[in-house]
């Protein structure tokens, strides 16, 4: 910001900051895979900020050191409550792999994007550690790592079953997904004298059990998981398992799920009701600096935080249920929302940021017009277990209008300071078509899409149909393609509207189970008839606790148990992601080959002699391919 920063403005990172403070000993130590940025988006920096706000002493280790003498790990002392551990926003292994199980040249939450500054399986790595060197000292696991490995899931880097992250980190309690509320009834407990091995009666806690037949309290009905062990002898039985996983995880009231691990049990209760609007805000109030901390200054930007800085995100939770998707599995499906006044607070603080040239890079959420969006009538919702609100079809029970966002894009644009506010985070495009939202309000949903176009575009908008398969769509829990095309058309619209040309950017994925070579040529056929040339392209990754991972493993959907299709060998998964690219000249013959042999051959017609709207006015595009050339060339090609 503008105004000078102290030191102390940051919770402290190191021992002089803590003595700085007239401290001798901690009540809590948080270590984290991340950098520290004292930032809203970023959860090390949030749960120091919420404890730091009931008044405890509470330091951040930000990406200690593993593999020298554990000085890091010394260097605090023992905290008189407990040690908190996160791998940081991401799940190490994603965060250090790519699909293809390469490692990553960079790290977007560390100073200057260098690599190698955080163990594979983070979580297990700090743990044991700690509990080596202070095997007294209780240590509380959270971040979105612990919270997806809660139970048994499937670890595509080391293409194998692991058991709930408790049984290898033997921390003493877990705490899911967006746990404030959590954490602090678990402070207050520890701060009274509880040991924290009474305390298994916390929403949104897990722990690990040694008694089988354990006897402790029962104010929850309880769904018995099959065990670990029958998980790995039967791949179906870990199928089955999720389901009964995800339904708990959706529902408004859920029993508290068991899973036996070998003679352990691991105990996960049910989640706490979405937070109030009231205390979200104060989530976000919490006094961040909104900056990494001063020690990185000549280390270099932090590219997760260059990317966001100067964001606002107006709520959490994310009722579309995707298969391939961790949001809901982590934040819940029930969207909990900021008030506008929270909201234009921050807003007013970003404004006032070292840098800011009054440009919003995203003022959003998980999907940015969920906003303020739940149940008419809570009580049918109660009685609800489904993980997607709007999959196969809305729910009838379901308020969609877009009018409290647009409130919000109207207040934020009458900010002087503010020339324009994007939306970075994308939004949910079949929200915006009554012919799959039937009882959307058209009159607000137009509205809302003109004020995109207008007021919240910079210069393309990102959009996520996925696929166009409807086979594939309805395994993703995505709408059919054809609602993407009506979306468009009145995109289109209003660009032609306002005398813009501010293109669509639509995401794709390739290799998701039930996607076909077939499928994927199809894809890239629809996509290039459209106009486009496809550029936001990934390859599934198999990440715990979703749909879709579970039928990679295993070969059967969780709902039905019937199998499932999915390319899994690294040559199915180049193949699939070979037709995005159809427009580059080097991949010509493979493509033709590969049409030939699925006897696909109207579909080498509509790559390589029809010519796509994209490429009409193109001359050097066709001087540079086989686009240019003469028919008769083209089809004595075609018969080799």
């Amino acid at each position: 910001m503008n105004t000078r920063r102290e030191l102390s403005d940051w919770l402290p990172i190191t021992m002089k900051e803590v003595k700085s403070r007239g401290w001798e000993q901690l009540d809590v130590i948080i270590f984290s895979g991340d950098a520290y940025v004292d930032h809203p988006a970023f959860g090390a920096a949030v749960v120091g900020r919420l404890i730091e706000s009931r008044g405890y002493r509470v330091a951040i280790v930000p990406q200690p050191n593993w593999r020298d003498d554990l000085r890091d790990f010394k260097k605090m002392g023992n905290p008189r409550l407990f040690f908190g551990v996160t791998a940081g926003n991401m799940d190490s292994m994603v965060n250090h792999y790519t699909a293809n199980k390469r490692l990553r040249s960079n790290d977007a939450y560390t100073p200057g994007g260098e690599k190698g500054y955080r163990p594979d399986y983070a979580s297990v790595v700090y743990t044991k550690i700690l509990k080596d060197l202070y095997p007294d000292v209780p240590v509380v696991l959270g971040g979105i790592e612990a919270s997806l490995r809660r139970l048994t899931h499937y670890d595509y880097w080391s293409d194998s079953l692991k058991p709930g992250i408790l049984f290898d980190a033997k921390a003493d309690i877990l705490l899911y997904g967006m746990a404030e509320r959590a954490l602090l009834t678990l402070l207050d407990f520890l701060d009274s004298g509880y040991d924290i091995k009474s305390l298994d009666c916390i929403p949104q806690t897990a722990f690990l059990d040694s008694k089988i037949n354990y006897d402790h309290c029962k104010i929850w009905d309880e769904t018995v998981l099959s065990s670990h062990d029958d998980c790995i002898n039967d791949k179906k039985s870990f199928a089955r398992n999720f389901k009964f996983i995800e339904k708990e995880s959706n529902k408004m009231h859920a029993k508290r799920i068991i899973q036996k691990v070998e003679d352990d049990i691991i105990v996960v209760n049910p989640p706490f009701p979405p937070m109030s609007e009231q205390d979200l805000d104060a989530s976000f109030d919490l006094p961040f600096t909104r900056m990494p901390h001063p020690k990185y200054n000549k280390r270099g930007t932090i590219p997760a935080w260059e990317m966001i800085k100067f964001s606002v995100n107006m709520h959490r939770g994310c009722f579309g249920g995707c298969s391939f998707c961790t949001i809901s599995a982590h934040q819940g499906k029930f969207v909990a929302s900021r008030s506008k006044e929270s909201i234009l607070r921050e807003v007013e603080e970003v404004t006032k940021m070292d840098g800011f040239k009054g440009y919003l890079s995203d003022l959003g959420g998980p999907s940015a017009n969920m906003y303020k969006m739940k149940g008419k009538d809570l009580s049918i919702c109660a009685k609800c277990s489904a993980a997607s609100c709007i999959s196969p079809v809305v729910c009838d029970n379901l308020d969609t209008d877009h009018k409290s966002i647009i409130e919000i894009y109207d207040a934020v644009d009458a900010n002087p300071k503010v020339k324009k506010a994007f939306i970075g985070s994308g939004i949910r495009y079949d929200l915006l078509v009554e012919d799959f939202n039937k009882k959307t309000n058209k009159k607000t949903a137009d509205e809302y899409l003109e004020k995109v176009v207008l007021r919240h575009t910079s210069g393309r908008l990102k959009v996520a149909p996925e696929h166009t398969s409807d086979k594939v769509l309805k395994i993703m829990r995505k709408p059919s393609f054809s609602n993407f095309k009506k979306f468009k058309e009145k995109y289109d619209f209003f660009n032609r509207k306002h005398g813009l040309k501010q293109p669509l950017i639509p995401y794709f994925i390739s290799a998701h189970p039930g996607s076909t070579d077939e499928a994927m040529a199809e894809l890239a056929a629809e996509t290039k008839d459209m106009g486009f040339r496809l550029e936001q392209v990934q390859g599934f990754t198999p990440t715990p606790m979703t749909v879709a991972t579970v039928i990679y493993y295993s070969g059967f959907h969780p709902y039905t148990l019937k199998p499932v299709y999915t390319p899994k060998s690294l040559n199915e998964k180049k193949e699939q992601n070979l037709f995005f690219f159809w427009y580059k000249h080097e991949n010509k013959g493979k493509l033709i080959a590969k049409l030939h042999k699925l006897n696909r051959e109207d579909l080498i017609e509509r790559f390589f002699t029809r010519k796509s709207k994209l490429f009409k006015n193109d001359d050097s595009y066709k001087k540079r391919t086989f686009l240019g050339r003469k028919k008769k060339s083209f089809k004595k090609n075609t018969k080799r």
